[in-house]
């Protein structure tokens, strides 16, 4: 069997460098490659990291989708420990807080070229 490992996500938008910016301030990764066709972030840990792509004609993704809606094909889920203060520091660094809210510990937020992401604490166990 050949061996896999999973390097990264990949983010279509019309602006790269910006969204690279955006998810920089809120995980603390440093940027990679930077440029205005592909942007990317790595943890210092060397775990996957997020990469942004020029996508000219990138469509929002709408959610909660309806009927012909574009709709999201992944989000990224993000851990957090202070769940107001991330949504606060996500909102700040330029995401928006969906209207419809399907948790009450999660916050859906969409950030500047429209990708939803889940931020949450994790459970006590």
């Amino acid at each position: 069997m050949p061996r896999f490992a999973l390097t990264g996500t990949v983010l279509d938008t019309p602006d790269p460098q910006g969204l690279a910016r955006f998810y920089q301030r809120l995980l603390g990764w440093p940027l990679g490659t930077d440029d205005p066709e592909w942007a990317t972030l790595r943890p210092q840990d060397g775990s996957a990291g997020l990469s942004f792509q020029r996508e000219e004609r990138h469509v929002r993704p709408v959610w909660p989708a309806g009927d012909g809606d574009p709709r999201m094909q992944l989000h990224l889920d993000i851990e957090v420990d202070d769940l107001a203060a991330a949504v606060q520091l996500a909102v700040d660094a330029g995401a928006t807080v969906a209207d419809f809210q399907p948790q009450d510990d999660v916050r859906v937020c969409l950030d500047p070229a429209g990708h939803p992401f889940c931020l949450y604490v994790p459970e006590t166990r």
